[in-house]
């Protein structure tokens, strides 16, 4: 049928099917060119990963990392139209040693769905631990160990016979095998009582692959065991071959096999060993179809009688998409990190808080780089470190620090704009007045419409002017206007912390009236509970600032309890109190 096609059609064809592998995958918006800098870039750095871990043994990487980066970079060669895999396969250093059946890897399931679509039309199912350690290939002639073979890029691998020999966990010698046997497993750190859950994976492939790269054998070896996950050209069951293998001596396969028909089932065995003690690290669990092809068939990519489903990773990798700056009503600066969505613990990831302006500038994140996100107590996201830094680097602008602090930015002059929002937003808040319904979102309407510039300019809006407000109707209008009249009748220690002093409600307390503060020595502010020498002087600082005089003159004016010149018998509404409404402004 494509000859039929003319070139133009075909190209709109593969252009098609480009921009859709290219929507599926999210692409980034980046010219060709950089697109293929970045593949180049990343992907010389995981083969240098490759090579310490495979051939050194030295692990340079968390393993969920190294995972998460090898699927970013298959990602964006999918968007170059480079490649269409995913099954996660890399070449891998090759060694000297030819493995007899290839070492097949195992695709990795995303979650519950996944395992429940692969084990639909599958029968014989089996789940055990995922082994955290390093595999190898075991070869037995007429009962005797002939060769043991690490992984290499699985169809080659290095030497171990000598090491392995060294380790007591692995017979020397089968007194009840075949002729010839070719097994492949896990050598993996013993260890007593592991609980994955609570101690995580304590570095323990590294440990394993570092004590098998050495150049001489050690006595360390002696702490390794072996779990076989696969007899190719074995019985055609599994319940034979685990049989089988326990007389031979290969007893944990037997001991941490169990038989599955729901996905429900693999979930239970999965929480199970995740939570409870192991002689071994765990990352997952692996489901087996018993029936496996011939071992000629097999090669060195993830076969698909096999299938892995990881717990959740304690830290995850995403993208930066950009740097946000958010200024409070203090003057800090906070630095937030807009994340291509990533899931974690049930909940999707988007932002990460990593602090203040130093600590961004210490960390020198840009759009593009890849952090390494976690979270911590409540669920909260936290920036662990950074995995890849992109290429090309465009650092955006900060605001300068100089120029925010305690009191700056009681108007909305330029470049207050978060400042002043962050001020009004404390001051209606229940640490402030407590102005019931009007949120954030209600107070940039009042300033968009022209009714709000300073931080008291609602003290003299009418019902009128709040009706002509979108959103709010004549009834909602009156509501708002008797909400600002409440407040007005607030303590005059409420008013001090809603205005922004930096004082505690405790100590607020304390405060009668502006005449008294005015006439405050240091001294004076020190005998309060909790100020000492450096905030009474912040705190004078405040008091003789311009701006917060002239709000100090507006309250004034508007014969407000403790700042009038007047006396004041109005009412005085409680800390506490709160007027129910049905204003949402």
């Amino acid at each position: 049928m494509l000859k039929c096609m003319s070139r133009g059609s075909l190209a709109l064809i593969v252009m098609v099917c480009l921009c859709s592998a290219a929507w599926a995958k999210n692409c980034p918006n980046w010219p060709q060119e950089r697109l293929r800098l970045e593949i180049s870039a990343l992907n010389d750095q995981l083969a240098r990963w490759d090579e310490a871990y495979y051939r050194l043994g030295n692990s340079l990487i968390d393993d969920e990392i190294y995972d998460a980066l090898v699927r970013q970079l298959q990602d964006w060669q999918i968007c170059a139209g480079e490649t269409d895999s995913d099954d996660g396969t890399r070449i891998l250093p090759a060694g000297k040693v030819p493995h007899p059946v290839a070492q097949t890897g195992l695709r990795k399931l995303p979650d519950r769905n996944a395992v429940v679509q692969w084990m639909q039309r599958r029968h014989d199912l089996w789940v055990q631990p995922k082994i955290d350690g390093v595999a190898v290939t075991l070869i037995y002639q007429k009962g005797l160990l002939v060769s043991a073979i690490s992984r290499g890029n699985g169809q080659k691998g290095e030497n171990w016979l000598e090491k392995v020999q060294a380790i007591p966990a692995v017979p020397k010698v089968l007194t009840d095998g075949p002729e010839y046997l070719v097994l492949q497993g896990e050598l993996f750190l013993k260890v007593n009582d592991h609980r994955q859950q609570a101690q995580g994976g304590i570095n323990a492939r590294s440990k394993v692959a570092g004590m098998l790269m050495r150049n001489l054998p050690s006595a360390e070896l002696k702490q390794l065991g072996i779990f076989v996950w696969a007899w190719p050209d074995g019985p055609g069951t599994m319940a034979e071959r685990l049989q089988q293998l326990a007389g031979m001596g290969f007893v944990l396969p037997q001991q941490f096999s169990k038989p599955v028909n729901t996905a429900a089932e693999v979930e239970q065995w999965r929480d199970f060993w995740f939570r409870n003690p192991l002689p071994f690290v765990t990352d997952g669990v692996v489901v087996h179809q018993g029936a496996t092809p011939s071992g000629r068939y097999w090669q060195a990519k993830p076969g698909d009688w096999a299938v892995a489903w990881k717990y959740p990773p304690v830290q995850q990798v995403a993208s930066v998409n950009n740097v946000e700056f958010t200024i409070g009503r203090t003057g800090k600066i906070a630095v937030v990190l807009g994340l291509e969505p990533v899931r974690m613990d049930d909940k999707w990831i988007r932002r990460v808080n990593i602090g203040s302006l130093a600590l961004w500038q210490k960390w020198g994140i840009v759009p593009g780089d890849h952090i390494a996100i976690s979270l911590k107590g409540h669920g909260i996201p936290h920036l662990e470190q950074v995995v890849w830094r992109t290429m090309e680097r465009v650092i955006r602008d900060a605001p300068k620090p100089e120029h925010y602090h305690l009191l700056s930015c009681f108007t909305s002059e330029a470049g207050c704009d978060q400042q002043f929002m962050a001020r009004l937003v404390w001051l209606s808040s229940a640490n402030g007045l407590n102005i019931s319904g009007l949120s954030k979102a209600g107070w940039q309407t009042l300033i968009d419409k022209g009714l709000i510039n300073g931080l008291l300019d609602w003290l003299d809006l009418t019902p009128e002017q709040l009706s002509h407000v979108p959103g709010l109707s004549e009834k909602r209008g009156q509501r708002l206007y008797q909400q600002f009249r409440l407040a007005r009748q607030q303590p005059f220690g409420r008013w001090l912390i809603a205005l922004g002093m930096p004082l505690s409600p405790l100590q607020s307390a304390a405060l009668q009236n502006w005449r008294q503060i005015q006439q405050m020595t240091a001294e004076e502010w020190q005998d309060i509970a909790g100020i000492g020498a450096k905030k009474a002087q912040q705190l004078h600082a405040f008091l003789q600032t311009p701006a917060f005089l002239a709000l100090v003159k507006t309250l004034q004016q508007h014969n407000i309890n403790g700042f009038s010149q007047l006396p004041n018998n109005s009412a005085v509404v409680a800390w506490s109190g709160n007027v129910a409404t049905n204003l949402d402004f």
